[in-house]
């Protein structure tokens, strides 16, 4: 039973995640740069026994881990939280089910960053299954309108959303690579306290504190509900799952979020999506799991050529 924890994680924290987009559109008419920084803030105090449990492990860090630990709190942290939250601010252009079925689009975002980063090539079979995602992601978008079809606000958030979508995916290679190092807890307690020193500093350059004032007891709530479920501690959940579960391997398991959050929708707002993108969430899906498989052979291979 031991073995499959890891599994049930990273389950549980996709099923968290799920929930995350509810909650986070109830605080649509926050600005969402202040909506992250609250949270991490709030996080990084309660994950603070954690960083100096592992002072150890930090004094010991190398300068490849430390550029791991920044690059996964500015981007998976500051600015994929930030586009994620702007774009689920636009809930009267577009369906959650949507936004976060868009997030599939990860594992292409990251290979093909490894592609350009660390000059991989790049295989037919990776280009057929892109153009498939990104068709299903299309289909999942506008269905079988035209492009120019959709609203400006529409096309906004479907523009934020594949920006987070490409934050997370490059924010998952070096968040593996953190945990090589690091115990679970010190990455989950350095990325939410780097993130929160970068917010701060960028809230104060624009000042843009001035939102607190009119923000409503409701959404203190929900900001800590999201702190205590589907933030900071999901987050701590994933990184337990991900440390010990292959990468490859946990995009599938990850599948849970979108699956489960287009149920949610349905459940709990009645919002069902059209067969035509319906169609398009499995394409793009299917797709995305034979790329992630496709591209583990490709590394596996170039692992026993190396001497």
């Amino acid at each position: 039973m031991k073995k499959y924890l890891p599994i049930f994680a990273i389950i549980f924290a996709a099923l968290l995640w799920s929930m995350d987009g509810f909650l986070r559109q109830e605080l649509y008419n926050v600005s969402s740069i202040l909506i992250v920084t609250i949270e991490h803030v709030i996080g990084a105090i309660v994950f603070l026994p954690f960083l100096l449990k592992g002072k150890k492990e930090i004094f010991a860090m190398g300068q490849r881990a430390w550029s791991s630990i920044f690059w996964i709190s500015v981007f998976g942290g500051l600015l994929g939280l930030f586009f994620y939250t702007k774009a689920l601010s636009y809930i009267n252009y577009i369906d959650l089910s949507v936004v976060v079925l868009l997030q599939k689009f990860q594992p292409l975002f990251a290979i093909s960053l490894a592609a350009v980063v660390l000059k991989e090539r790049i295989t037919n079979r990776f280009l057929i299954l892109a153009i498939m995602a990104l068709v299903g992601g299309y289909f999942v978008t506008f269905g079988l309108n035209p492009i120019d079809s959709g609203d400006d606000k529409t096309i906004i958030a479907v523009l934020l959303a594949l920006l987070a979508a490409f934050c997370w995916g490059s924010s998952t290679v070096l968040g593996k690579h953190a945990l090589k190092t690091l115990s679970f807890p010190v990455v989950t307690a350095l990325r939410l306290s780097v993130t929160a020193i970068i917010a701060l500093i960028v809230l104060v350059a624009i000042r843009g504190f001035s939102d607190i004032n009119v923000m409503t007891a409701s959404q203190w709530k929900i900001i800590l509900l999201i702190v205590f479920t589907t933030g900071s501690v999901a987050l701590f959940i994933y990184y337990y799952g991900l440390k010990q579960v292959k990468a490859s391997h946990s995009t599938i398991y990850e599948l849970f979020w979108p699956l489960s959050a287009v149920a949610i929708d349905w459940i709990l707002r009645g919002r069902i999506l059209s067969p035509v993108q319906y169609f398009g969430g499995g394409v793009l899906i299917i797709s995305i799991i034979l790329l992630t498989r496709e591209q583990q052979k490709h590394n596996g291979k170039a692992d026993k050529k190396r001497p």
